[in-house]
């Protein structure tokens, strides 16, 4: 397979599991919605920068998503 489509398979997977995961959104704190909305920009901003790369965007959700977790506290 090809890595645009391997990228594709991946972020529909994840677009999925966010959406499957906002159904619990209003047990959630504050800190963990702010790590959740770091997590999807940082993926969202790591796959641009990358040009769809895989690694940038789990790298970039990650780094979202811990910049999300410190910025809510």
């Amino acid at each position: 397979m090809k890595t645009k489509t391997i990228s594709k398979a991946c972020l529909a997977v994840a677009l999925a599991a966010s959406m499957a995961g906002c159904s619990s959104w209003d047990g959630m704190s504050h800190r963990q919605k702010s790590t959740v909305g770091g997590a999807a920009l940082g993926g969202v901003a790591g796959a641009v920068i990358t040009n769809g790369g895989i690694l940038g965007t789990v790298g970039g959700a990650a780094i979202g998503g811990v910049i999300g977790d410190q910025v809510g506290k």
